[in-house]
């Protein structure tokens, strides 16, 4: 059993190379050992292919303003590891993450040597600490689960939630969930339960055939963007974007985020209908005024996140290929005038070269890099794929940002984007670079 933070971290680590084991039947095995706990839970599942982060942020901070304890499950973290689990903002603390732990880790030994189903992955442990965390040691009025991977086979999709939110349909993970829009919407559309409010901003018309044939196998009530409910941008500046959104159950004129890019009108439409639905469906009414503060006061690390003022320092974890479409998109509509000097890094099972193609078009100059961990792509790789006349191969990411630092003028900007591993290694060099 485990004493201390580092013992637990170690261990939970320690799993990571067992890989990904889709299915739910270790889940269900070690839950029903321990009286189902995740049953006790008021859920909000929340999945897709970009913008599941946000739209749970929007959805936390809507519940908060309304003075619910609001409990969130994410991945992965940009900060710490705590961040994984938190109530209303607040990580899970060393404490309980280890009282938890040590509740699932005899089922992770018992499952492995009593059944046939084997070892449990890294994320379906750290799914189970969560069930103990939010069904027992710390309930709250409303969870919001984000899908890891996938949707149908993921180690959340034993939950019943109250409702279900699919936030888009695009290429990404096609190893895992198939290489063609159908493919990956069957896998996202797994979420949906029987009889269940589902909430889609998702566009492509493949995407949404499959998604309205399984609510309609489900009797799921399906919400689409663009149909059910709508957002309507007003304006935008410097503190983010005006919208107005309407549906049957809320109709707002003038509403504010922070969260940059017109992408984000979707992710708080779809957010703004879950609201809706279960305040029709489930009288859960967090009322005008948390709805339109919750919404302003939302901000998530790493998505188009100033970290400096002069210069100007932004980071985005645009991790792959919509997500990159939606970044360029975003500075075109922010900082078409100024000079941007680029610094990139990805992994190397993501679509790397499409991403470089679409990324360089806003940058002046580019710096391909890479970072501690298993699966970067080393700086040469990303180098050769570049096409921008203006490429620096600098292999180390600590020196290349204090370059470009330096460098950047202050009516300039750099970008500093690819993996969200890769943001979270910078995010935290900055904090620290602004507290010498």
């Amino acid at each position: 059993m485990f004493e201390t933070i580092n013992e637990t971290l170690q261990w939970i680590h320690g799993l990571i190379p067992h890989g990904i084991k889709p299915g739910t039947k270790r889940m269900e095995w070690m839950l029903d050992r321990l009286n189902n706990p995740e049953r006790k839970i008021r859920a909000i599942h929340v999945g897709g292919t970009n913008g599941k982060g946000s739209t749970v942020c929007y959805l936390w901070h809507i519940y908060e303003a309304a003075g619910l304890k609001v409990g969130t499950y994410i991945s992965p973290y940009i900060t710490s590891f705590n961040e994984r689990m938190m109530v209303n903002g607040q990580p899970i603390s060393d404490e309980d993450l280890v009282k938890a732990a040590n509740i699932v880790y005899p089922l992770t030994l018992a499952v492995d040597q009593d059944t046939n189903l084997g070892i449990p992955t890294e994320f379906e442990v750290v799914t189970m600490i969560s069930f103990v965390y939010f069904g027992q040691l710390n309930p709250c009025d409303l969870v919001i689960y984000e899908v890891g991977l996938g949707g149908r086979l993921d180690s959340t999709n034993v939950i019943h939630p109250l409702v279900s939110v699919i936030t888009n349909v695009a290429m990404d993970h096609m190893k895992q969930l198939g290489n063609s829009i159908k493919s990956i919407a069957f896998e996202k559309a797994g979420i949906i339960k029987d009889r269940t409010g589902i909430v889609t901003s998702a566009e492509h018309p493949d995407a949404l055939a499959v998604i309205r044939e399984k609510a309609e196998e489900k009797k799921a009530k399906l919400f689409v963007l663009g149909h059910e409910f709508d957002a309507h941008p007003l304006s935008h500046g410097e503190e983010g974007e005006h919208f107005s959104f309407e549906s049957d159950f809320i109709h707002e004129t003038d509403l504010t985020i922070h969260m940059k890019g017109k992408h984000q009108l979707k992710n708080a439409a779809a957010a703004l209908m879950a609201v809706g639905y279960l305040r029709n469906y489930c009288g859960i009414d967090p009322g005008e005024e948390a709805i339109c503060s919750g919404l302003e006061n939302a901000a998530w690390p790493g998505r188009f996140e100033r970290m400096m003022k002069a210069p100007l320092v932004v980071i985005d974890g645009a991790h792959n290929v919509q997500g990159t479409e939606a970044l360029v998109q975003t500075v075109k509509r922010y900082y078409a005038d100024r000079t941007i000097h680029l610094l990139y890094a990805a992994l190397k099972d993501k679509e790397y070269e499409k991403m470089i193609h679409l990324i360089e078009t806003v940058a002046d100059d580019i710096t391909l890099t890479s970072f501690d961990y298993p699966r970067a792509a080393e700086s040469g790789l990303l180098y050769a794929a570049a096409q921008h006349q203006k490429k620096v191969n600098q292999p180390d990411w600590k020196a290349a940002l204090r370059q470009l630092i330096e460098a950047t003028k202050e009516d300039e900007m750099l970008l500093v984007c690819g993996s969200l591993y890769f943001i979270s290694a910078v995010r935290h060099e900055l904090l620290c670079f602004q507290n010498r």
